[in-house]
């Protein structure tokens, strides 16, 4: 789905290494589509995570994160994209800013899981990034507490959406987020890693 000028879609981002993608990941964007009343959300596959040491990480290589991704999404409105590998980015504040100016009318909204934003004041210019789209939060088992309590969710707490009203935060004018309770997908990349690697071990 490459959207044109007139266009006015309502587009989650879903940004990460999918190293592997998983059922976790459609679970949010399925969520997503519905709760946030989107048009189509977009799988933004990373040639690399920053905070991630690459000397300790096992990347599987691009083409097959890529492969697999399209493989799990199997949905005609998610949208399995190579965006950051084509464009040379590597940080999400980036990414953010290039889609803004190559469609600045559409009405992007960025997607986590909640276990991200435990970290997320450690990204790169994560104030900027939260001045530039709203965001949506997903649960994941045994990450609600820490990812409410975290710096991140403190330093915004006062421009929080409740879930019931997490359609509203799209198109607003950020900072703006909500925190959707209802997703509880366990699976996780790094344990999937694990067990290929003590299976093969």
């Amino acid at each position: 789905m490459i959207p044109q000028r007139h266009d006015t879609s309502r587009i989650g981002l879903l940004g990460g290494s999918f190293n592997p993608a998983h059922g976790g990941h459609r679970e949010i964007s399925l969520a997503a589509l519905k709760a946030l009343s989107l048009d189509a959300v977009w799988w933004l596959v990373s040639p690399g995570n920053p905070l991630k040491e690459t000397g300790d990480y096992d990347y599987a290589p691009y083409p097959s994160r890529l492969s697999k991704a399209r493989s799990v999404a199997d949905h005609p409105r998610i949208v399995v994209s190579n965006f950051e590998d084509r464009k040379g980015l590597q940080y999400t504040v980036d990414t953010l800013e290039a889609l803004s100016d190559l469609w600045p009318q559409i009405h992007f909204v960025w997607l986590m899981g909640a276990d991200s934003l435990v970290d997320f004041h450690r990204w790169m210019n994560w104030r900027r990034i939260a001045g530039l789209v709203p965001l949506a939060v997903f649960n994941r088992p045994g990450y609600a507490e820490a990812a409410l309590s975290s710096e991140a969710a403190r330093e915004l707490a006062l421009f929080r959406v409740p879930s019931g009203r997490a359609a509203d935060i799209v198109g607003a004018e950020p900072p703006v987020w909500t925190f959707v309770e209802s997703t509880m997908n366990p699976a996780s990349a790094t344990a999937i890693r694990n067990r290929r690697k003590s299976a093969t071990g």
